[in-house]
């Protein structure tokens, strides 16, 4: 006898060997000896075993499973009860089995209950599964449709819609993912170059930028409806007229400076820092944006800013506008000694917006070593007197630069119609000490006087090399200062908005909006964190990206770098570190050569390879040549 039974899920027969109350022993139609559950088997039959189940099969093949599912009743039925009732008569083994074939191909209309027990599916039920199924089969249409064009290089409207999603987030359950990565197996392209090469990505730029928007700014750039800020006019009119030093392309002035010689012989610096907080109040809608966005986002070509330009343009340091703002006045002696602090909330008139790239014409190290007889130009008795006492200030922090290390550079991007301008200053010239070292002034200054009021701030430390938030009063190693609170930068940046309020507070004797342990303050200091290093990283990702242009664009194949460590080499001309591959063993400092093998900007990836020494540093015992 043969038997014929289910196992894992498919039907087989086999040939029986031998049993017992439990199992059995059969051959199977391959000529394989196996042990079954006498559980699993449903019929047994004396005919061919190689013939019985392609029989059954054709006969299953014939029967219509809609009519079948109306010859069920509503109770639970017999496979053997269920072949009567359709043939008509009582079914031999293949017609059986064929019915047993058909009751399990069709799960939708009968529902397994026991061994060779079922049960019909309602009415109802059965046409909401069918509606689903037939709905499932145009999806797939859809898929394959998609698909085939994606693969012969067109990009269909409905997934051109959805494409960054697609690349960035994708939802897997969505009918354009599903084409998606059916095109990409298909074609054997990584999403990305699919993308590319259907011509959803139209510029690198866009892409990346289309990535960093949909992840920190899902609901777009817009700041939408918002209650305006107001421009308090009741403020003192400060006695002097100060100025800004900035980037020709800086709208949002922050800081400015003012000096005044009294009559005891000392000296007044004003450290003036612009005061949105004054009209922009706590819950405001303003404010709500300043929480939201925590800071401006820098990179090259463009800006997402803080706050909205109308906010932007009441409160920036404008030449020729008396303008609301946060002074810290600092008396000076001759000798550079500090002797006394005084913090005002007032007007200072802005008598120029200084600009770098006029100001360092006549502003630099040539001319300050020419002792007075340089150029003239304006405001030349300040600046001269403001850079000598940053020389001292960064002295007293213990910051003198070594005139052995070599200098270091500061890179500026320019994007105009595609073209980039990549532009380096060296770092630490006359203009850009002065302002940093009033600036690490005010900051570690307010931060002192918030500290000592008990009021928290956000606070910048650095200890063991590492530079972190906190709300505490703690040393900033680098600078060399006991606590630096950002307070100087309000309009750009959360942290010193968050401070001025704190700094308001303190000077008005009124209770701070953010008290000690407060919640609020703490949550506030982590996502800043975490946002400004998220924006660091983007600026970092298209800055990578420009170098890469630059080199194609300037036709450089061999560009020069400096050997940082083992590998480890900066590229002359760009701010970008790379490693390359088989090195020779050259010291820190050496120069090489080296050869692009290959740039892709889509993927941000440069190649390069070791092509020779350019020079090298002396070695221990050796002597420079001459």
């Amino acid at each position: 006898m043969n038997v014929f039974y289910e196992e894992s899920g498919s039907f087989k027969v086999g040939s029986i060997v031998s049993r017992n109350d439990a199992s059995l022993q059969v051959d199977t139609q391959h000529g394989k000896r196996a042990k079954i559950k006498a559980a699993n088997v449903f019929l047994e039959f004396s005919s061919a075993l190689g013939d019985f189940l392609p029989a059954a099969e054709v006969i299953a093949a014939d029967i219509d499973v809609d009519f079948l599912w109306e010859c069920c009743t509503e109770d639970e039925f017999g496979f053997d009860a269920l072949a009567a009732d359709y043939f008509g008569h009582a079914p031999n083994a293949y017609e059986s089995a064929a019915i047993l074939i058909k009751l399990y191909a069709a799960p939708m209309y009968f529902y397994k209950k026991a061994k060779g027990r079922f049960k019909a599916a309602p009415e109802e039920t059965l046409k909401a599964a069918l509606a689903g199924m037939e709905r499932k089969k145009r999806e797939q249409q859809q898929v394959d449709a998609w698909a085939a064009e994606l693969a012969a290089g067109t990009l269909p409207d409905a997934i051109r819609a959805h494409l960054m999603a697609l690349l960035y987030r994708p939802d897997k359950n969505t009918l354009e993912f599903k084409a998606f990565d059916q095109a990409s197996r298909a074609t054997g392209l990584p999403p990305l170059r699919l993308a590319h090469k259907v011509g959803g990505i139209p510029s690198v730029p866009e892409y990346l930028m289309a990535g960093f928007q949909m992840e920190h700014f899902p609901k777009g750039l817009g700041f939408g409806n918002f209650a305006p800020a107001t421009v308090p006019d009741d403020l003192p009119l400060a006695e002097v007229g100060a100025f800004s030093i900035d980037d020709a392309a800086t709208t949002e002035i922050d800081d400015a400076l003012s000096v005044q010689w009294l009559d005891n012989g000392n000296i007044r610096v004003g450290i003036h820092i612009a005061a949105p907080t004054l009209g922009m109040a706590p819950g405001s809608d303003l404010e709500k944006i300043v929480h939201n966005r925590l800071s401006t986002v820098y990179f090259p070509g463009d800006k997402i800013t803080m706050l909205p330009d109308e906010a932007v343009q009441q409160f920036t340091l404008k030449e020729g506008h008396a303008c609301p703002a946060l002074s810290l006045y600092v008396e000076v002696s001759p000798a550079f000694e500090l002797l006394a602090f005084d913090n005002r909330i007032e007007r200072v008139t802005i008598a120029a917006n200084l600009r770098h790239d006029q100001l360092e014409k006549v502003f630099n190290e040539e001319t300050l070593a020419a002792d007075g007889h340089g150029p003239d130009y304006a405001f030349k008795r300040e600046l001269v007197w403001l850079w000598q006492f940053a020389n001292a200030r960064e002295a007293a922090r213990g910051k003198t630069p070594d005139p052995n290390r070599p200098p270091q550079v500061d890179y500026n991007f320019n994007v105009v119609d595609g073209k980039v301008i990549i532009s380096i200053r060296k770092r630490g010239s006359p203009m850009d000490k002065l302002v940093s070292e009033l600036m690490i002034l005010a900051n570690s200054e307010w931060g002192r006087m918030l500290a000592e009021a008990d009021i928290p701030a956000m606070y910048r430390a650095q200890s063991m090399g590492k530079v972190r938030m906190t709300t505490r009063p703690e040393p900033h190693i680098g600078l060399g200062v006991a606590q630096y609170a950002w307070s100087t930068s309000p309009l750009r940046r959360a942290s010193d908005f968050i401070n001025q309020r704190q700094l308001v507070a303190m000077i008005r004797g009124e209770t701070p909006q953010y008290p000690q342990g407060d919640a609020m303050l703490f949550a506030l200091l982590r996502d800043f964190d975490a946002a400004y290093s998220a924006y660091l990283g983007f600026q970092d990702k298209m800055e990578h990206f420009w170098c890469l242009r630059w080199f194609s664009q300037e036709g450089i194949s061999e560009p020069t770098a400096t050997i940082i460590k083992e590998d480890l080499v900066r590229v002359d001309g760009v701010p970008m570190r790379l490693r390359i591959p088989a090195m020779p063993e050259l010291q820190g400092g050496d120069r090489v050569k080296l050869q692009i093998i290959r740039i892709d900007e889509l993927t941000q990836e440069i190649e390069c390879r070791f092509a020779e020494v350019v020079s090298q540093k002396p070695r221990p015992g050796e002597t420079p040549a001459a």
